[in-house]
């Protein structure tokens, strides 16, 4: 929680926007906790990766990058392999979130694009304060944040693994941080952090998730179905691990939790109140993310790098492929 606190300290107006934001996400889960924009309705959130680099190490890949994407998608779907590892006791209020995630194949101004920017620095590092998030200060701009998640990926200063804004703060800062050494599965990738769930916390908080122990001694996470839990856990404890607050219970700690401070391999699953929490505040806080274009290309087009209009981001061919076609003999009249 440094970011918070940085964030409430240069911005006053933020817990005011966030304690309002809170009502208004209350009310709106009382008024439609049973309806189909909670259950079987998906929401898939386009994603634009703003990779800013100083080295080329730095400088991930296209599969490291697609690696963290498949991984949200893993976890936000309750598809990841590791679903096994959660405990008997808390498999009934494990859930499938109903939330994608795709790179963004339309930009801003409705020009194709690949969902991700590279941007070279001279900036040997970052720290909290955002300066990543702008181009005035070595880093770069963000895309619309009412229609994109943007997910800036560098060198993090501080052991800092990654950071997000909550709903509430300034536009033109939102989204997330990850530091390159903690996104994906693959490249740079570094244990015990190297299994995407960086990314999987900090978008969680994106979506007004706090963390499980809900930052004070038996805090308050404003999730029912988390056990009450003294403060965070790291590495990967035993099951069960129980605190001593009120309201822990036999099971003890939902450490496997993503909202915990636990390693990658020791995270799986989300709670149905997280779930119910996360698609409230799309709909209160981020409702331009259900209208927004940026994954609407259903990248059909000419597949084939023979012909004239062959497209790189086209991946089902539509039979649009066109060739050039005549006579080929110089001296021809026809030519």
């Amino acid at each position: 929680m440094q970011y918070l606190e940085y964030q409430k300290t240069n911005h006053p107006q933020l817990v005011d926007n966030m304690m309002h934001n809170e009502l208004i996400l209350q009310n709106w889960i009382q008024n439609q906790s049973f309806s189909e924009s909670i259950n079987n309705s998906i929401i898939t959130i386009p994603v634009v990766v703003h990779v800013v680099y100083y080295n080329s190490t730095e400088n991930i890949s296209i599969a490291q990058i697609q690696s963290q994407i498949d991984i949200l998608n893993e976890d936000f779907r309750r598809l990841n392999a590791d679903t096994t590892n959660t405990p008997g006791a808390f498999k009934s209020i494990a859930a499938d979130c109903e939330i994608e995630f795709c790179l963004a194949n339309t930009d801003p101004n409705g020009n194709s694009t690949s969902g991700i920017t590279r941007t070279a620095t001279s900036q040997s590092s970052f720290s909290t304060n955002d300066d990543v998030k702008y181009t005035s200060s070595g880093g770069i701009d963000a895309w619309n944040t009412s229609e994109y998640l943007n997910i800036w990926v560098c060198d993090i200063s501080g052991s800092i693994l990654g950071y997000a804004q909550f709903p509430g703060g300034n536009a033109s800062s939102d989204g997330v941080v990850c530091d390159y050494k903690y996104f994906g599965n693959t490249g740079t990738a570094t244990p015990p952090f190297n299994k995407g769930r960086t990314a999987t916390h900090e978008v969680g908080h994106w979506l007004n998730l706090r963390h499980i122990w809900g930052d004070s001694n038996c805090g308050n996470d404003y999730c029912n179905d988390t056990p009450t839990q003294q403060s965070s856990n790291s590495g990967c404890p035993n099951y069960p691990s129980s605190s001593n607050c009120s309201g822990n219970g036999s099971n003890g700690d939902m450490f496997m939790n993503y909202m915990d401070y636990t390693n990658d391999a020791c995270m799986n699953m989300f709670t149905q109140d997280q779930k119910t929490r996360m698609i409230a505040a799309i709909n209160t806080s981020r409702p331009g993310l259900l209208s927004s274009n940026g994954c609407t290309n259903t990248n059909y087009g000419c597949t084939d790098p023979l012909a004239y209009n062959y497209s790189s981001l086209a991946i089902i061919n539509d039979g649009s492929c066109c060739y050039y076609s005549g006579c080929m003999d110089i001296s021809a009249i026809n030519y």
